[in-house]
C-alpha cells in the first residue's frame, strides 16, 4: 500500500492535474474503437492529468474475448521539456493508469508526428498519402510490472524508437 501511495504522489508531482471537467469532455471526443466504452473509461482516467507529451486519442478494440487499448500520443509540441527518461516515465504512468481504469489485456502506445505535406497532397481516399509518421511504439501486456517496463523501454527491448526523432526532440 505504501508503494501505491508513493507512486501516486510521484505521479502528481511529475504530471499536474487538468482543469475539472476536461477528462469527461476529452474522453468522449477522443475515444474510438469497437469497445468505445472502455476507451472512454481510460480517457476519463488519463485526461485528468496534463501530460508533458499530450495524449491525442484512446482506442479500445475487442476480438476473440480479448480487449486491447491503444494510446496515441503527440511526438511534438510538448507541455514543457521532455527528456528520453521523462518520456519513458510518462509512458509507464499512462500504461499503469490505463490498466487501472479498464479490464484490457494489453495496452499499445505509440507517438506520432505530422508530416509536412504540400498543398496538393491527397490525405483521404484511394490516393491518400500518409499524413503522420510513427516515432515510438511499445506494447505492454497486463501483469508486466512498471519497473520491468521502464527497464525494457530504456534498453529498447521490444520498443521502436525513431532515433532521429529521439535525438532531436527528446532533450
Amino acid at each position: 500500500m505504501l508503494k501505491v501511495i508513493s507512486a501516486a504522489i510521484l505521479i502528481a508531482q511529475l504530471f499536474p492535474t487538468a482543469p475539472p471537467g476536461v477528462n469527461r469532455l476529452d474522453a468522449n471526443a477522443r475515444a474510438a474503437g469497437n469497445r468505445k466504452a472502455i476507451a472512454v473509461a481510460i480517457g476519463r482516467a488519463l485526461f485528468k492529468t496534463r501530460w508533458p507529451a499530450q495524449v491525442l486519442n484512446v482506442y479500445a478494440d475487442g476480438f476473440g474475448g480479448h480487449d486491447i487499448a491503444g494510446l496515441r500520443i503527440s511526438g511534438e509540441h510538448f507541455h514543457g521539456a521532455v527528456t528520453r527518461d521523462r518520456f519513458v516515465e510518462e509512458v509507464a504512468s499512462l500504461v499503469q493508469e490505463a490498466f487501472a481504469a479498464s479490464p484490457v489485456d494489453e495496452v499499445d502506445v505509440w507517438a506520432s508526428i505530422p508530416l509536412r505535406l504540400g498543398k496538393d497532397v491527397v490525405v483521404a481516399g484511394d490516393l491518400a498519402k500518409p499524413s503522420s509518421r510513427t516515432v515510438f511504439t511499445v506494447s505492454i501486456r497486463r501483469g508486466e510490472r512498471s519497473d520491468a517496463l521502464i527497464r525494457r523501454m530504456r534498453g529498447s527491448d521490444g520498443v521502436y524508437w525513431d532515433q532521429e526523432w529521439a535525438h532531436a526532440d527528446l532533450k
